[in-house]
C-alpha cells in the first residue's frame, strides 16, 4: 500500500501515522533510535507490507501489470489501490479527505525535528501537490505515477499504467474492496499486538 493507506491504517495517533508514513526510509534496527510511537508506526508499516505482498487478491491485481512493468508492478499497484481508497474515502472515514490530508501535513510540520531526511526532502513536493488528495482522480494518479517514475530514473514509464487501470478498472476496484477489508482487520489486530509489546 502507498502513503494514504499506511497513514489511514495507523488509527488516530499522530506519531504512529508519521512512523508508518516514513518507514520505507528506515532500515533494519534504525527504527529503535526514534520515539516509541514512531517505532510502533514503523513496525505496523512492515506488518502491512508483509501482509500485502502475500495476499492472494492483491497478487491477482498486481499480476495484470507484471508482464509490462516487472518489479515495478507492485509500486504501481500500491498507488492504484490508494486511488481506490481516496475515491471511496467516505466509505472509510467521516472526515473529509481534504481536511484529513491537511491535518496530516500540519502534523508533519509540527514534528519536523524527528522526521527522516528523506521525508523532509519529500515534504514540500507532497504538500504543494497535495498527494494525499490527488490519489482520488485519474489525472492526479497519473501525476503521482509520473513523479514516481522520475524518481526511479524513468525505467518503465509507470504513468502508462493508466491504460491498464482504465481497461480493468472494475476488476481492480472490486479486488481493492475485498483486499482492504482484510487488511483493515489485520492492521487493527497488529496494532493491538504492537501496543502490548511496548508495555
Amino acid at each position: 500500500m502507498n502513503f494514504l493507506a499506511h497513514i489511514y491504517l495507523s488509527g488516530d495517533n499522530e506519531l504512529i501515522k508519521i512512523g508508518n508514513f516514513m518507514a520505507d526510509g528506515i532500515r533494519g534496527q534504525q527504527y529503535k533510535n526514534f520515539p516509541i510511537e514512531i517505532q510502533k508506526g514503523v513496525l505496523l508499516h512492515r506488518a502491512i507490507d508483509t501482509f500485502t505482498d502475500a495476499n492472494i487478491t492483491y497478487r491477482k491485481s498486481k499480476h495484470r501489470l507484471h508482464e509490462k512493468y516487472g518489479h515495478y508492478s507492485g509500486v504501481i499497484m500500491d498507488i492504484v489501490y490508494d486511488h481506490f481508497l481516496a475515491k471511496n474515502w467516505n466509505n472509510y472515514s467521516n472526515e473529509d479527505l481534504d481536511d484529513y490530508a491537511n491535518n496530516f501535513y500540519q502534523s508533519l510540520k509540527q514534528n519536523y525535528s524527528i522526521l527522516t531526511d528523506k521525508t523532509k526532502n519529500m515534504m514540500p513536493y507532497m504538500i504543494a501537490r497535495n498527494w494525499l488528495k490527488s490519489y482520488a482522480t485519474i489525472s492526479g494518479l497519473e501525476m503521482i505515477l509520473f513523479q514516481m517514475d522520475h524518481r526511479t530514473k524513468n525505467r518503465v514509464n509507470m504513468q502508462e499504467a493508466i491504460v491498464e487501470l482504465q481497461e480493468f478498472y472494475i476488476y481492480f476496484e472490486e479486488e481493492f474492496f475485498t483486499f482492504f477489508k482484510e487488511l483493515q482487520e489485520h492492521s487493527a489486530k497488529k496494532l493491538i499486538e504492537i501496543n502490548k509489546n511496548f508495555k
